[in-house]
């Protein structure tokens, strides 16, 4: 069971299509005449909120302190939890069927087993205004849910599509304003997004199926009154041969009927 190798790259692809959902979010800064000063986008990355605390706070006395902290508003982004979600899961042994390599052989795929990926949204400020800016370009979007469609098999199946909801979970803030005037102010909005997503396992190579074989009973008829009498075997094949090079042809069967035994029915 184990030691079969495979990586689909589902968390790697799942953190960057939930990171490309907030790179394109800009603030604008105003006079008091409401004329636009200037027009800053902010920047992403994905790093725990804790580091970022400490980056913000790189400069905590401006009147002694010459070192340089980081420039607000930025947003980063990290994984919280991984959790099994037992109420989309399907039947285990459901599977699905693809063309193979070749014309001889199909690939199969399994049942995903469904979790649920916990994701939070740092958004830190040092103005309320450029705060809310950021907010209020997320919030109309979850309702409270939003579903990409990705293909997470793009190189081998670009024509498989699944699609992905993720819902807001929750949305909290912390206005840290207490301390002396020298202190930065630091305005953080948290998120919290719960994304659904489904691991594949590994894809299962099998072979085409060209004959099926069929034999028929009649039941209790034998001469001991307890055992079955075979009346006939039924041989299915493509029809033309041609279609054996053809996986997914429908052109046509030929049956052949080989009686055995005359029921006199």
């Amino acid at each position: 069971m184990f030691g079969t190798y495979f990586y689909h790259e589902k968390i790697r692809k799942t953190v960057s299509i939930f990171g490309r959902l907030f790179n394109n979010i800009y603030v604008l800064r105003k006079d008091s005449s409401g004329g636009i000063l200037n027009q800053l986008k902010v920047p992403l990355a994905y790093a725990p909120k804790k580091k970022y605390l400490e980056r913000v706070r790189g400069n905590p006395d401006l009147a002694t302190d010459t070192s340089t902290a980081i420039k607000l508003p930025r947003m980063s982004f990290e994984i919280t939890s991984i959790m099994y979600d037992n109420a989309r899961q399907l039947t285990k042994v459901s599977n699905f069927k693809t063309i193979g390599n070749t014309s001889n052989d199909r690939q199969k795929f399994y049942s995903p087993v469904p979790y649920d990926i916990g994701f939070q949204l740092n958004i830190y400020a040092k103005s309320q205004d450029d705060a809310l800016q950021i907010i209020e370009q997320i919030l109309p979007t979850f309702n409270p849910q939003y579903t990409l469609t990705i293909k997470p098999f793009s190189e081998n199946y670009p024509n498989f599509k699944e699609d992905i909801p993720i819902i807001i979970q929750s949305v909290g803030f912390v206005d840290d304003f207490e301390g002396n005037l020298e202190q930065r102010r630091t305005i953080i909005y948290t998120i919290d997004f719960l994304m659904k997503v489904s691991f594949f396992g590994p894809i299962t190579n099998g072979e085409v199926i060209r004959t099926s074989i069929a034999d028929v009973f009649f039941m209790d008829q034998g001469v001991s009154g307890d055992s079955d009498v075979k009346l006939e075997t039924i041989t299915v094949t493509p029809d033309p041969l041609s279609t054996i090079g053809l996986p997914d042809s429908d052109f046509g069967f030929n049956t052949e009927i080989d009686y055995a035994y005359d029921s006199g029915l």
